[in-house]
């Protein structure tokens, strides 16, 4: 049997580790995509960006000043988090109430970026995420921004999933259902990275990282080039 790509639904090294890290700047496609390669090979999935705005609201909703680097560290330590790791259901809720769809207002993603780079807030989410990965038997696809490098830098396959800036704009226009402006989805791809860009690396691959570029490619393309990362990475195919 060949393993060049995996089938629609196969589980990859049963009985074994397998983290699959992958990296890339909004609108990228890495939410969408990671989330399908771990339905295909049966794999929890984390959405740590979900987390940082998850954290954004509840700073916004409490009342915490989000330039006050040690006012939202405390929050992040705090905070009741629930968040999903199945493919099946995207569900975020802090404290029971469900904000799954509130972390996607445009006031979420014009802030979020004020907590994503104050440090110790960082910490203490990369400290969750990680428990949430140890908590799955470290098998689970975990998509961000610092995930190659710092969160799991030891994960059996590391990916920086990347695109154009043209292509990522249309992206993130499409995801949001056109409710957004021109100048509101710059601000969300391009302004945004810019600032995370201070405190983490999104950019370029770090060494043992393999770049996957989906500006030319549609969804199933990335979703078969990402599988066939994977099985190269791990079988040697």
């Amino acid at each position: 049997m060949t393993r060049e790509f995996f089938g629609p639904e196969t589980v990859a090294r049963p009985g074994k580790p397998l983290v699959i890290a992958i990296d890339g700047p909004s609108g990228s496609g890495k939410s969408s995509v990671s989330k399908e390669v771990a339905r295909r090979l049966k794999l929890a999935y984390l959405d740590t960006g979900a987390m940082y705005r998850a954290l954004t609201w509840f700073c916004l909703k409490t009342g915490v000043d989000l330039q006050d680097g040690a006012a939202v560290e405390q929050a992040s330590k705090i905070m009741p988090l629930e968040i999903s790791t199945t493919t099946a259901t995207e569900y975020v809720a802090v404290d029971g109430t469900d904000i799954t769809d509130e972390i996607r207002d445009p006031l979420i993603s014009s802030s979020v970026s004020a907590v994503a780079t104050t440090l110790g807030a960082r910490t203490e989410l990369i400290r969750r995420q990680r428990e949430l990965i140890d908590q799955h038997h470290r098998r689970m696809v975990v998509e961000g921004r610092d995930i190659t490098t710092v969160v799991v830098p030891n994960a059996e396959v590391r990916m920086l999933l990347t695109a154009s800036e043209e292509a990522r704009l249309r992206r993130r226009g499409i995801q949001l259902g056109g409710t957004q402006t021109k100048e509101q989805l710059k601000a969300q791809v391009i302004q945004r990275d810019a600032k995370d860009s201070t405190v983490v690396n999104f950019t370029q691959a770090a060494d043992g990282v393999v770049t996957l570029d989906s500006s030319d490619l549609n969804f199933e393309e990335t979703v078969d080039t990402a599988l066939a990362i994977v099985s190269k990475v791990i079988y040697g195919d």
